[in-house]
């Protein structure tokens, strides 16, 4: 409960900073739409790209774990942003009821108490996860609607089965409750690193030394696993003054 609680927080207070408060009603400081199902949508298609699903391309080559576990954390920041938005809109209670729902689950609590799965023979079952997520936050006939997917009927959209769908979907990409912690923590610094260093208006330097600075932090957190997140924020600012 007390980790749910912490990501939650963390994720309210990011797009606080990120977006200016009132973000739930769909808009940010600058007036930029905002659209939480797309941005789970579109990154659910990036998941798929780490499986080698494609028939006419590198046929032999194992999925890419390491990175869809690294995107599996992304859409969980979307899902947790997500839900901040149902919450504040739907006037469904604190960030403190909003973790308590989440710890409620059959789902999460299936979730917290198994083995992550990697399974290189089970590819496409998992990816069909991926999909059938991606079903769930855009059904086929919200694009026949003439509003856009930010304005598609709230009263569709099942929180529960988003959340089975997803919790699911995320052991089966090696991702238990122990990995979406970890790596949720130093994502969630990394966001904030390259909000402060540019992100934003496209300034920010994304490749580091050769590497994306994912695997950076990754690797930071594997030699330092007892870093906190002042710890892991100050040693990004040491490698990235360096560039």
């Amino acid at each position: 409960m007390q980790q749910i609680l912490e990501m939650v927080k963390l994720q309210q207070e990011l797009n606080d900073s990120t977006n200016g408060r009132g973000w739930e009603k769909g808009l940010t400081k600058n007036g930029k739409v905002i659209d939480w199902k797309r941005c789970i949508y579109m990154e659910s298609a990036e998941l798929i790209d780490s499986f080698a699903w494609k028939h006419w391309k590198a046929i032999d080559q194992a999925p890419d774990w390491d990175n869809i576990k690294v995107e599996t954390i992304d859409i969980w920041h979307f899902v947790l942003s997500l839900l901040l938005q149902e919450y504040k809109l739907q006037n469904l209670g604190s960030l403190e009821d909003l973790a308590s729902y989440i710890f409620s689950k059959e789902a999460y609590k299936a979730f917290s108490s198994s083995e992550a799965k990697t399974d290189n023979e089970n590819m496409y079952e998992v990816i069909k996860m991926v999909e059938h997520m991606m079903y769930d936050v855009l059904k086929p006939d919200d694009l026949t609607k003439e509003t856009s997917v930010s304005q598609t009927d709230r009263s569709s959209f099942n929180l529960d089965q988003f959340i089975t769908d997803f919790f699911t979907m995320a052991l089966n990409c090696g991702v238990n409750l122990e990995v979406l912690y970890s790596l949720y923590i130093g994502k969630n610094i990394l966001n904030r690193f390259r909000q402060d260093h540019g992100y934003k208006e496209g300034t920010y330097i994304k490749i580091w030394n050769g590497n994306e600075d994912n695997v950076v932090m990754q690797d930071i957190m594997a030699k330092n696993p007892a870093y906190g997140v002042d710890e892991l924020y100050e040693s990004l600012e040491k490698v990235y003054k360096k560039l």
